[in-house]
């Protein structure tokens, strides 16, 4: 093999190895909102960024309703590896209604992977370990006034790709959106992506850049005052389906991720 060829896949293999070690310690990290910089509410935020990553390394969405996770707060700041605020008011000078104490953050807690597994342990777990697979999310949604699909450059819907990115980061799994080209080439509506076969979403999936293939619709429901969503997840052959109803998207997209992530990691499947 020419020098030029074995240099170019040696830096390829490195980038690869580094992205996905920069993947395995995202799993070990997690953001929360406090309130100022003092040491009560700094506990608050790592014990909010604790449950999020056993949750995240896990892969078990259950553990959240564990009453095992609570006892755990007085032990959180010994699986802390470091922590970092972001200050939500930068540039805004501190003024007389606003002091240092009541001032916005985000704290980034980063913990120690090998204390975080053996905290699973104890708990009944163990750690999801990677390679996690990408999910393409095939979502039709209806309002009061449209239908769509979800597309990933589309017109309509970016409050709904922001809370689904969020949503899947903070259960450690990437996602993948369909383009409005693959949409518009291959005539998927919202009418008919409900009757869609299971082999043409594994296509559908893997042309969106995913691996496996979640299917659903989201119809606000005015009746209820929020949103129904209809799931469907479609992974080495088998189909599993569920359903929430009277909740915010937000709401509805934590509730498709969790149950993704309880199927793809071999957890319980969701209720």
């Amino acid at each position: 093999m020419p020098l030029r060829h074995a240099l170019t896949l040696i830096l390829l293999s490195a980038s690869i190895l580094a992205a996905r070690a920069a993947a395995a310690s995202d799993l070990y990290r997690a953001t929360a909102f406090v309130t100022g910089e003092g040491e009560a509410e700094r506990a608050r935020g790592v014990a909010l960024c604790l449950d999020e990553v056993l949750v995240k390394v896990s892969g078990d969405p259950r553990l959240s309703r564990d009453p095992a996770l609570a006892r755990l707060h007085a032990q959180a700041a010994g699986f802390v590896a470091g922590f970092s605020y972001h200050d939500r008011m930068s540039g805004i000078p501190v003024h007389d209604e606003q002091g240092t104490r009541e001032r916005p953050f985000d704290l980034t807690v980063a913990f120690d992977p090998a204390k975080i597994d053996a905290a699973l342990r104890r708990l009944g777990r163990k750690p999801w370990r990677e390679p996690r697979p990408r999910l393409a999310v095939l979502l039709g949604v209806r309002d009061a006034t449209a239908s769509y699909v979800l597309a990933e450059d589309g017109a309509r819907g970016l409050g709904q790709r922001q809370s689904l990115a969020q949503t899947a980061t903070r259960r450690g799994i990437a996602v993948a959106l369909p383009k409005t080209a693959l949409l518009d080439a291959q005539r998927l509506t919202y009418a008919k992506l409900g009757g869609t076969p299971a082999q043409r979403l594994d296509a559908l999936a893997r042309a969106s850049g995913g691996e496996a293939a979640l299917s659903g619709t989201l119809v606000w429901t005015e009746a209820r005052l929020g949103w129904t969503a209809r799931w469907r997840l479609v992974w080495h052959g088998h189909e599993r389906r569920w359903t929430v109803s009277g909740v915010s998207f937000d709401d509805a997209f934590r509730n498709a991720i969790d149950g993704a992530v309880a199927i793809l990691s071999g957890q319980a499947a969701p209720r």
